[in-house]
């Protein structure tokens, strides 16, 4: 058996030059950037790294540039509701970390529970309900586990976010995102209730990433694609097909808002 990759043998293959965003790719969004000077990398080729078992998420850290400036992805993550770990994907956020990584951007696919976050529109978190209770730090021994979420996603970064947006002539909202743990989609009590808890959109991914992008020291953002109205908000019928069928139908939206953030990083 070929002996698995860690950081530092990443790093040779790659050269040098700074990394400093990382950029989490969600359902259906696997191939949303224009890339350069490329280098490839499947999950099962690296140490700390889980296999997904998802369709529509590839399962490859791709490293390359996007005008001039260096980028990490993570096309494709691994769920909670794939291996009953919460922590799943704190092998791969540590390795970004490692490759000098300082930034964190997540992208997601959810379903809205507000009629003025339409389908095919994009959501940018400004907070998060973990309505799973669980947590990627369940089990960490340090101190540090007592992490301080108040401002889990940056502010400046948010702020670029929503510039990129206006630069661009691209709507977005912000809201508050709840993650349940899948892989069943929510019933319409759910949905009912996290509306009255506060939350804008619902999805089975990225607050585990959040906290981990936070235990390990990255500023941290976060956008959603709205793929569907919740469970009970509309007569349409929720499944996998289609959230990556409209994920895939807001590609180049959401490419265009990333290679206008990318440019500040040069």
């Amino acid at each position: 058996m070929k002996e698995k990759m860690d950081w530092k043998d990443v790093r040779q293959l790659i050269g040098e030059k700074p990394i400093k965003v990382g950029l989490v790719l969600g359902s259906g969004l696997g191939r949303v950037l224009p890339l350069e000077e490329v280098k490839e990398f499947n999950y099962d080729e690296l140490v700390g790294f889980n296999e997904t078992s998802v369709t529509g998420h590839q399962g490859k850290l791709i490293i390359g540039s996007v005008l001039e400036t260096k980028v990490a992805v993570l096309s494709g993550r691994t769920h909670f509701y794939e291996n009953g770990k919460p922590d799943t994907m704190r092998g791969p956020i540590e390795f970004l970390t490692k490759i000098g990584t300082s930034h964190l951007f997540l992208t997601n696919a959810a379903g809205s529970l507000k009629q003025n976050i339409p389908t095919g529109s994009l959501m940018v978190i400004k907070d998060h309900i973990n309505f799973s209770g669980l947590n990627p730090l369940i089990g960490e021994k340090s101190e540090e586990r007592f992490l301080n979420l108040t401002k889990a996603y940056n502010e400046n970064m948010i702020d670029a976010l929503l510039l990129a947006a206006k630069q661009n002539n691209i709507e977005v909202s912000q809201g508050v995102y709840a993650w349940f743990s899948g892989p069943s989609f929510e019933t319409p009590a759910e949905i009912q209730a996290l509306r009255i808890l506060g939350a804008d959109a619902v999805g089975m991914s990225t607050v585990p990433e959040v906290i981990l992008g936070n235990f390990f020291g990255l500023k941290v953002a976060a956008i959603s694609v709205i793929t569907n109205m919740a469970a009970g908000l509309s007569q349409e019928t929720i499944s996998h097909e289609q959230t990556k069928r409209i994920a895939n139908s807001c590609e180049k939206k959401l490419e265009k808002l990333l290679i206008s953030l990318l440019r500040k990083f040069k």
